[in-house]
């Protein structure tokens, strides 16, 4: 088959990484990747959204490579002189990635939706791919621990470093929230949709659940494919497979193709795992750890060529 236009829902740094793979092989029009806003939050007055930053400081290639997020070689003066003013400084924001936060508050404040504001940041950093806010209403995951009850996603995440137990999630909003038109019509537009290396209950299902994306999704017959962000039974990053493990489940590649079954017809999954048991999905082992760009765009051309031999 040829593939024209992809789309990839993604959020956080193992998305991001697969994204900047696809946006170094496919040119401008044919990579619309949609972001999950249900860590978005108000912090110092400004409306900060996390992930749709580390796509774009990644495709925008400002991003910090050793951390994952944030901008490289940034400063924090701001935050040192409100922790010198009595501030909980908690969460970490750089000086320069301060101009970001800064520039979408008044955006925002003057009626332009979030879409709008983040096709201007991302064009000002010189991304030529659609970056696109899986909706422009407000949507908020929380997680319900057994240490603290119900959290804020960034309360759970950062302030306490995602160490509370979790019992459940809730995305606040995302049933009457409208999936952004533009996600819409790139999806009923694409020849592939992929979900990426996410966390699946963090940064996916999230965006999954957002009116009727699902539906959206569903109604495309095309490949629609996951990769797994568990490898050998760990997640190369963040809570992952701590969160699987507290809700019960097995900490396995197979536990996220089969949570994903619904959704999906193909499953990406990493050479350390064993064969999985999928009978009415394509399937394929790939490379699947992303140390270096290079990594990030052999796995993203694999991806595709994969796809493209489907039969």
């Amino acid at each position: 088959m040829a593939i024209d236009k992809v789309v990839l829902l993604v959020g956080g740094v193992g998305g991001a990484k697969l994204a900047y793979g696809l946006k170094e092989l496919l040119p401008p029009g044919q990579l619309t990747i949609i972001v999950n806003t249900g860590d978005d939050f108000w912090l110092h007055g400004l409306r900060i959204c996390p992930d749709l930053d580390t796509i774009t400081y990644t495709l925008g290639e400002r991003i910090d490579k050793r951390k994952g997020w944030g901008v490289a070689n940034d400063t924090t003066q701001m935050l040192g002189a409100l922790s010198d003013l009595g501030v909980d400084t908690w969460f970490q924001l750089g000086d320069i990635d301060l101009a970001t936060h800064l520039l979408r508050t008044e955006m925002l404040s003057e009626g332009h939706t979030l879409t709008q504001v983040a096709a201007h940041i991302r064009a000002s950093f010189g991304v030529q791919h659609d970056i696109l806010p899986m909706t422009d209403d407000t949507v908020a995951t929380l997680v319900d621990t057994v240490e603290h009850d119900e959290l804020a996603f960034q309360t759970y995440f950062v302030r306490h470093r995602w160490q509370p137990t979790v019992r459940g999630l809730t995305y606040v909003g995302a049933n009457e929230a409208q999936v952004n038109p533009s996600a819409k019509a790139a999806i009923e537009a694409a020849d592939v949709i992929m979900l990426g290396p996410s966390n699946p209950w963090l940064s996916i299902a999230p965006i999954l659940a957002v009116g009727d994306m699902r539906q959206t999704i569903l109604g495309k017959q095309v490949p629609r494919v996951a990769v797994s962000p568990i490898v050998g039974g760990k997640a190369i990053k963040g809570p992952t497979a701590k969160i699987m493990s507290e809700l019960g489940m097995a900490q396995t590649a197979q536990t996220v193709a089969d949570y994903y079954s619904e959704v999906i017809n193909g499953f990406a999954y990493d050479q350390q795992d064993a064969p999985l048991h999928m009978p009415r999905m394509q399937a394929a082992a790939f490379q699947t750890v992303m140390h270096t760009d290079r990594d990030k765009i052999v796995l993203a051309e694999q991806l595709l060529n994969w796809i493209e031999n489907w039969s």
